[in-house]
């Protein structure tokens, strides 16, 4: 979601907030380690994506945490949580939002978000 101008620098394409409508929180609480997952759509819905969607839709193929998202559209958090919130009321993601025992998080699920970022 960046470019480059010529001078090396990263400079955006786009206002990130413009994307959301200028939201900077989703309709509902979406933590960070929550995992989405893109569902299977036609070719020709697809074309009618936001690029936004597209791309999120592309790194969904396997799970990816919303903190990942924001990492690779290089994007701020609010804005992924935003457009991953919005795409899942529309059907085209799935949420895994983690579940607590006792007030700890899954392990199995941390150990995920890790090695994800990890591939950063």
């Amino acid at each position: 979601m960046y470019g480059t101008d010529g001078t090396g620098d990263d400079e955006p394409l786009f206002r990130p907030y413009a994307v959301t409508g200028g939201r900077s929180e989703p309709r509902y609480h979406l933590a960070m380690e929550t995992l989405i997952s893109s569902m299977s759509i036609p070719d020709d819905e697809m074309a009618l994506l936001t690029p936004e969607q597209e791309a999120i839709m592309q790194l969904c193929r396997t799970f990816r945490s919303v903190a990942e998202i924001s990492a690779l559209l290089r994007v701020p958090l609010g804005v992924a949580r935003v457009l991953v919130a919005d795409m899942s009321d529309e059907g085209l993601v799935r949420l895994h939002q983690p579940r607590l025992s006792q007030g700890q998080p899954d392990l199995n699920m941390l150990e995920r978000v890790l090695s994800g970022l990890r591939r950063l």
